[in-house]
């Protein structure tokens, strides 16, 4: 069986709303154990054991929130060059245009050459439903690539 690995930070309540969404839809494939953890309770223990990783963070000062920079800061090392081709995606809950908190992100995760299968839900301002709908979608659809070997 495959793991999912969601680890997301949020200070209010739209990133949390994204992460449980995209849990929800992750949930759909029996075939894939999902783990949902915070940045602050996840380590590269976690990251090692995954078999795809889905992130999600707010977008903070047009940055990734500092609780995801330290999660990535402390797998960093411990991760680098064991998690190769590994599958990723990313949600941002956004208060400006989202576009600094996806580069931030992309540019360590680069660093640890997980491969993106998917472009990163942006939610602007106002969470609606189709924005929930874009994150279940996104949860289902990188679990069934899992659990098909798809990637």
């Amino acid at each position: 069986m495959k793991t999912l690995l969601i680890v997301y930070h949020t200070g209010g309540v739209k990133t949390a709303k994204m992460a449980e969404a995209v849990e929800r839809g992750a949930r759909t494939d029996a075939g894939v154990n999902v783990i949902v953890k915070r940045c602050a309770d996840a380590g590269p223990e976690d990251v090692l054991a995954a078999d795809g990783l889905i992130l999600g963070t707010p977008e903070n000062f047009g940055y990734m929130s500092g609780m995801m920079k330290d999660f990535l800061e402390r797998v960093f090392y411990a991760c680098e060059g064991k998690v190769n081709g590994r599958p990723w995606a990313l949600f941002v809950g956004a208060g400006q245009d989202g576009s600094g908190a996806v580069s931030s992100v992309e540019r360590i995760v680069l660093g640890l050459r997980l491969e993106k299968k998917s472009e990163p839900v942006i939610c602007l301002k106002e969470l609606t439903p189709e924005i929930l709908g874009r994150c279940e979608e996104l949860g289902a659809a990188f679990a069934a690539g899992l659990a098909l070997g798809v990637f």
